[in-house]
């Protein structure tokens, strides 16, 4: 079984294409919801990082995500700090439901697989590109937040060009072309690679 990611900056409709492979059957594992699965459910990942941040990390037993976030947003040391547990717990939990699956291939879809070393556990990468002002526009709309802090989310990721250079394949999904239509020939290529 091929193990796929798809990746893609934020507002660029990752989910979406990660959907659409859904309903084609293939399994797919969404990188930030198991994440914070993890940092509530997994007893290790939840001493580390109350022991980085304080018992306020937790509130009645579930993860105070709206705390984390004020402790990390304008403090890079301190995500780094949370994504160096983070990132190797989700990447073992992401390796151990790839062997579950049964699937011609299983997709793992996740914001940061270059930034997190993720790639090294993958076959192949599907880049999600869509301009800069599409992207900005769908997450004011979805988060209700200004344009600035959607540009403070995007300059902490990896540049967008840069990031689909690394890509094997590129879906653009910029409300211009079809978006079935390219993941159908993705598939397709990926059927055809695994039969190989």
């Amino acid at each position: 079984m091929l193990k796929v990611g798809i990746t893609g900056g934020i507002g660029s409709g990752k989910s979406t294409v990660a959907h659409i492979f859904e309903t084609l059957g293939i399994p797919v594992y969404y990188a930030d919801d198991a994440a914070k699965r993890l940092m509530n459910e997994d007893e290790g990942l939840r001493l580390q990082v109350q022991q980085l941040f304080g018992d306020a990390a937790y509130t009645n037993g579930q993860l105070n995500r709206a705390y984390l976030s004020a402790q990390v947003f304008n403090n890079p040391d301190k995500l780094a700090m949370l994504n160096s547990l983070v990132h190797p717990a989700t990447i073992a939990d992401a390796a151990r439901w790839m062997q579950q699956q049964t699937a011609p291939y299983a997709i793992k879809e996740a914001a940061l697989i270059f930034e997190s070393g993720a790639q090294e556990n993958l076959d192949k990468v599907i880049g999600v590109f869509a301009p800069k002002a599409v992207r900005i526009k769908r997450v004011m709309n979805r988060d209700g937040i200004t344009r600035e802090e959607v540009m403070a989310r995007m300059n902490k990721q990896i540049n967008e060009t840069i990031k689909m250079r690394l890509c094997d394949y590129v879906i653009t999904n910029d409300e211009q072309q079809l978006l079935i239509p390219q993941v159908l020939a993705v598939h397709k290529t990926l059927l055809e690679l695994q039969q190989g």
